[in-house]
């Protein structure tokens, strides 16, 4: 398979179904993207309804104090909408916007290699949290770490972060092995 194929075949979870709101079928929408309105510029949306691949539009939204509420097309009562209830809203990976050079998407970074300046691998990343000052790398070992440490590394490019390669699934970072995390 090549690159664009597996591109094109990687899913990217832009949120989840809430609960039904209101009797026309409008649904609560939990949204990952930043800032959350993000999810309402895509003009498809994927989801599984019954184990089966369903296109989705939305047709309607708008932002609440508590989020996001939407309706999809096609969804026009309670009892239609529910089906969706707890589904993952997701997009291609192809249909991401093209970011900065230098900049990353969070999947893009799940699953790279961490390795510090002094060669050490500390495993690879498990997942990144959002933190008021700036997100971290969750670094959990595998089997041909140097230990068996989870680690916490701030994403902090040229500080922190050395060198970020997609191709090489690989980050080095100016990390001692051993600092607490």
């Amino acid at each position: 398979m090549n690159v664009q194929a597996a591109a094109a075949d990687k899913r990217v979870v832009l949120g989840k179904v809430g609960r039904v709101h209101g009797i026309k079928g409008w649904l609560k929408l939990n949204s990952f993207t930043s800032p959350p309105a993000n999810i309402l510029s895509y003009a498809e949306l994927h989801t599984e309804l019954d184990k089966a691949p369903r296109l989705l539009h939305i047709d309607d939204s708008r932002e609440q104090q508590k989020g996001l509420i939407v309706h999809f097309e096609g969804f026009n009562d309670p009892e239609t909408a529910s089906s969706l209830t707890g589904c993952e809203i997701w997009v291609p990976s192809t249909d991401m916007p093209a970011l900065a050079a230098g900049s990353f998407y969070w999947h893009e970074l799940q699953g790279l290699q961490v390795t510090n300046l002094q060669g050490q691998l500390f495993g690879s990343v498990q997942r990144l949290i959002e933190t008021g000052a700036n997100d971290v790398l969750v670094v959990a070992p595998t089997a041909e770490s140097c230990d068996a440490r989870e680690r916490l590394i701030p994403f902090l490019p040229e500080r922190v972060i050395v060198e970020v390669s997609l191709q090489e699934r690989r980050i080095t970072v100016d990390w001692d092995a051993d600092y607490l995390s």
